[in-house]
């Protein structure tokens, strides 16, 4: 069967309005800060500083994906927010729909051949300032909807944990993409390097 609105319900997206996907576009925005009527949050106000070595990162100690109830969990989620005509199968999982990966443009209909990305990979938030956080505080970031998307798995495997100094996706997503790194180091009060930042303002030069 489709997704129904009861599924729609429990993925909790009332507060963001509908958006069309463009060339330009990343799903799931976080229009709350990303919205055309809205002020991104301003790569000025990031405290630059070098990356934090050796934070004895373990990709284990950020729990995700966390569970929503009536079997859905985090990855299901985003599934269903990014995905068009999206068939459900047993315990809320998509078996079949239409995604646009961002990253590479790429037209998927097999869930299984999607990754679902941190937009700020868990490895870089670490050794921006998150290596002190809590368990509560890693698995909330890590399943932290609004800097999520569904991106093909081999694009997601190109980018593993680089910055944007050193991979950014298709020109088309660039813009997006940037603002949305933005704000989630924003949001979590993580920190940029020099090099991060200059490639984050000359992408910003060009939206």
């Amino acid at each position: 069967m489709t997704i129904s609105t009861h599924i729609i319900a429990r993925a909790a997206f009332a507060s963001l309005a509908a958006v069309a996907l463009t060339a330009c576009q990343l799903p799931n925005l976080d229009l709350a800060v990303l919205s055309s009527t809205a002020t991104p949050p301003a790569l000025s106000e990031l405290r630059v500083t070098a990356e934090q070595a050796n934070t004895g990162y373990d990709r284990d100690d950020w729990p995700h994906w966390s569970s929503h109830g009536d079997g859905c969990d985090t990855r299901d989620l985003v599934l269903f927010a990014e995905g068009r005509n999206v068939v459900e199968g047993e315990d809320c999982e998509p078996v079949e729909g239409t995604w646009t990966s961002a990253y590479d443009g790429v037209v998927v209909h097999d869930p299984g051949e999607l990754d679902i990305d941190h937009i700020v990979p868990l490895a870089e938030a670490a050794e921006s300032g998150a290596h002190t956080w809590t368990e509560d505080q890693r698995e909330r970031y890590a399943n932290d909807r609004r800097y999520l998307i569904a991106v093909t798995a081999s694009s997601n495997r190109t980018k593993g944990d680089a910055d944007p100094a050193e991979w950014l996706p298709a020109p088309a997503a660039r813009c997006d993409y940037t603002r949305r790194w933005i704000a989630t180091k924003t949001t979590y009060g993580l920190t940029v390097d020099p090099a991060e930042r200059a490639a984050l303002a000359n992408v910003l030069e060009q939206c």
